[in-house]
């Protein structure tokens, strides 16, 4: 647990996963919990990653040099 506690992000989606689990009316295994809140800041962290990617903007003009992937 001292991984997420350390991570305010990390924390926070831990927390919603047990408050969803918990409205589910599961019971939240730690183990699968922890992996659970890690694969979706995985996630969110390469989607944001791609989101910043200047050859994925569409509002750059088509004369715009993106960098070549070898």
């Amino acid at each position: 647990m001292c991984l997420l506690c350390d991570d305010e992000k990390a924390y926070q989606a831990y927390m919603n996963y047990l408050d969803k689990m918990e409205r589910q009316g599961k019971a939240a295994d730690p183990n699968v919990a922890v992996n659970a809140v890690l694969d979706e800041i995985e996630a969110a962290a390469k989607a944001a990653a791609q989101k910043d990617d200047p050859a994925n903007d569409k509002t750059l003009s088509p004369f715009f040099c993106s960098p070549i992937n070898k």
